[in-house]
């Protein structure tokens, strides 16, 4: 532990601590597969409030689609949707009623998302919105700001704003854009100073703070006080006892679990078995399967039909697809929800399907048997209403496993996957 700079210490221990959020989420693979997702729902949003199709209620909206993709990393964004919910007593957030907001509200957006993360376009950005006074909508917007411009501008909720009063000794206060953007300049600071233990991504340095400001932590002392000091460092001590066990337990529930590229070489080895070309996520493709890598196999590039889609970022996220050999076009897509939510895969396959026309193409989603109703519920959800037209198919682990061999050897195009399948 390095006493002389306690919070040197606290990054040092933050970092090797399996279940802080270093590890949980920001080297999570499923938060950098986020990052397109968002960024196109958010383009979504703004198209619709550009052609007066928002609509007037927050459920069922795009920007429920877009919110849900973040609010789903529970790990530091937990009830990020609350901010957004529409509040009928208080009648805010006020972008729902008002078609004026609704404008100012996308010229936001966009401005962010159209730029290339120049900091002052960014922060003119910010402040225009602030000018509009838009009653609700505060600095829970830097959110959807965080994954247009990661390096720009951090995350923000109210455990990020404790624990970055509570390491610097600030008063910022939660709802309004000045203190944000003060709190950002601090931010920035301490991640300039503590980079070699950080990123050039300021969730890094959200990250330590969600866990000061949720009290898994207790804040570093700010002054030089040899009885503070030696019980800070007791209480992180007991913090590691604590995440070991931590980890143990989940090492052991990964044993007894099928993992989640396990699934993703029996689809690859299904695909090629039918003479499908494969197609597994750009961001899986290293991963060790076997005797070698996942990506083993399968299709270098998209097609030209793919690779020339708007949505192509998105669709080369997409966990694994079978790519026809004539025609280069998608006859399934797959994506496996091990154990997160569903949300931001829904959004990888309506990308697909509504940009290419893929509507009536065999898209699955592939989880583990105790996840179906878990999975059908979700879809229920009004932002997922067009899932519906799309017939997205479940398919558990526990069926693939009990007829892949089957299908290797005998089946022959798509009717022996679709007939293990199940319409949702």
């Amino acid at each position: 532990m390095n006493t002389n700079d306690p919070v040197r210490g606290l990054l040092t221990r933050w970092r090797e601590d399996p279940s802080g959020t270093y590890r949980t989420w920001f080297l999570w693979e499923e938060r950098l597969k986020n990052f397109r997702s968002i960024r196109r729902g958010i383009s979504a949003v703004v198209a619709e409030i550009e052609a007066d199709k928002f609509g007037n209620v927050y459920k069922g909206s795009s920007l429920e689609t877009v919110v849900g993709s973040i609010a789903e990393q529970r790990q530091i964004f937990r009830g990020a949707d609350h901010a957004f919910l529409w509040k009928p007593k208080l009648r805010i957030p006020d972008i729902y009623e008002n078609r004026p907001n609704q404008i100012a509200f996308a010229r936001f957006l966009n401005t962010c998302a159209c730029c290339a993360g120049e900091e002052d376009q960014v922060i003119g950005a910010i402040q225009n919105l602030d000018r509009a006074a838009i009653k609700g909508l505060g600095p829970a917007a830097a959110n959807l700001l965080y994954f247009l411009h990661p390096t720009v501008v951090p995350p923000f909720n109210t455990a990020i704003v404790n624990g970055y009063n509570a390491v610097t000794g600030a008063k910022v206060k939660l709802g309004k854009w000045d203190e944000y953007l003060a709190m950002r300049r601090g931010i920035l600071e301490l991640n300039t100073k503590y980079r070699d233990l950080l990123s050039n991504d300021l969730g890094a340095m959200g990250g330590v703070l969600f866990d000061v400001g949720s009290g898994r932590y207790p804040p570093p002392p700010r002054e030089s006080d040899e009885a503070a000091m030696a019980q800070w460092e007791k209480d992180l001590a007991q913090i590691r006892v604590e995440s070991e066990h931590a980890n143990r337990a989940i090492q052991a529930s990964r044993e007894e679990d099928r993992t989640h590229t396990e699934i993703q070489g029996w689809l690859r080895d299904l695909g090629i078995a039918l003479g499908f070309g494969v197609w597994v996520a750009s961001n899986d493709r290293g991963r060790p399967y076997g005797n070698g890598h996942l990506a083993d196999g399968c299709l270098d590039c998209l097609s030209e039909p793919l690779e020339n889609s708007p949505a192509a970022d998105t669709i080369r996220l997409i966990d694994v697809l079978w790519i026809e050999a004539g025609t280069g076009r998608v006859a399934a897509a797959f994506e496996v929800e091990h154990t997160t939510s569903i949300c931001s895969g829904i959004v990888r396959m309506l990308d697909l399907a509504l940009g290419l026309g893929q509507a009536g193409r065999s898209l699955f989603l592939v989880a583990p048997d105790a996840r179906e109703s878990d999975v059908r519920e979700q879809l229920k959800r009004p932002a997922f209403s067009r899932v519906i037209d799309l017939d997205v198919r479940f398919i558990s682990y526990g069926e693939l496993g009990k007829h892949r061999d089957a299908i290797s050897r005998f089946g022959q195009g798509m009717k022996p996957i679709e007939a293990i399948a199940r319409r949702l």
